[in-house]
């Protein structure tokens, strides 16, 4: 349990953080100023949809212009539903991004110098069963929260960014998404997909491919919870990753010559 937490799922946890730290940094001092900004885009955008046009059902985002943020929506209000189909294609579409590949090889790599997960060993073997593992937690996560049990039980995996509000309201906004989400019909309840879908894949990764020494049902509480934690942290990146962009790509006002 120790070393599966502290190797790969740390570091992942670790550079999410430090994406949230710096999201907080360039989102919360200019709040206030975006938020006329973001009702004036929504609204230009209300105009220029005419009735009756299609809207995509998903997104093209990165977050960072990198990472695929392929279920998030921005200023989306009501979408048609994703059939089973549609969930289950841009889940792979995500899971299996060329960005992804070298991410698992980091983790991997990083994992393998600090020995966690003795049991994989060393030397190439020891990185390969570290990497496809690495690979396969992430895969099988996204499939049972992103596309099997929202088409069992009919819910929305998207998360609907909501860009209304000032920081901590939008912070509490992105958090409860963990627990609350929208059925497939639009209403809202409990997040059975993150909830239950995150723990199954907890306990499909520890007692099949992990070593046996880390197959007890504490590994898997503690994979689950520490899989929850990265999710929501991963949902409030979201939440204000389009705050980020707007800051980013803001040209600064021209000086003024000297005469």
């Amino acid at each position: 349990m120790e070393a599966r937490i502290d190797g790969m799922q740390r570091v992942s946890m670790s550079f999410l953080s430090a994406m949230l730290a710096s999201s907080a940094l360039l989102v919360s001092p200019v709040s206030a100023q975006q938020e006329p900004q973001s009702q004036q885009v929504r609204s230009s955008e209300a105009v220029a949809a005419a009735p009756g046009t299609s809207q995509p059902a998903t997104s093209n985002d990165r977050l960072f212009n990198l990472l695929p943020n392929f279920l998030t929506l921005e200023d989306a209000g009501q979408r048609p539903s994703l059939t089973a189909r549609q969930k289950f294609k841009v889940v792979a579409r995500g899971s299996f991004d060329y960005v992804i590949f070298p991410w698992y090889g980091l983790l991997a790599g990083i994992s393998q110098a600090e020995n966690s997960e003795a049991g994989y060993g060393q030397g190439a073997a020891g990185y390969g069963k570290r990497y496809g593992a690495a690979f396969a937690d992430s895969t099988i996560e996204g499939f049972m929260t992103g596309a099997i049990l929202p088409s069992l039980l009919r819910q929305d995996p998207r998360f609907y960014q909501s860009s209304n509000g000032r920081f901590l309201h939008r912070l509490g906004y992105a958090m409860s998404r963990i627990v609350i989400t929208r059925s497939d019909s639009g209403g809202e309840e409990f997040n059975y997909s993150e909830i239950f879908g995150s723990a199954i894949a907890a306990g499909i990764s520890t007692y099949s491919y992990h070593p046996h020494s880390d197959r007890t049902l504490s590994n898997t509480v503690g994979v689950w919870s520490s899989q929850v934690g990265y999710d929501t942290i991963s949902t409030v990146i979201k939440e204000f990753w389009p705050d980020i962009r707007r800051k980013l790509r803001r040209k600064p006002a021209p000086q003024a010559e000297k005469p």
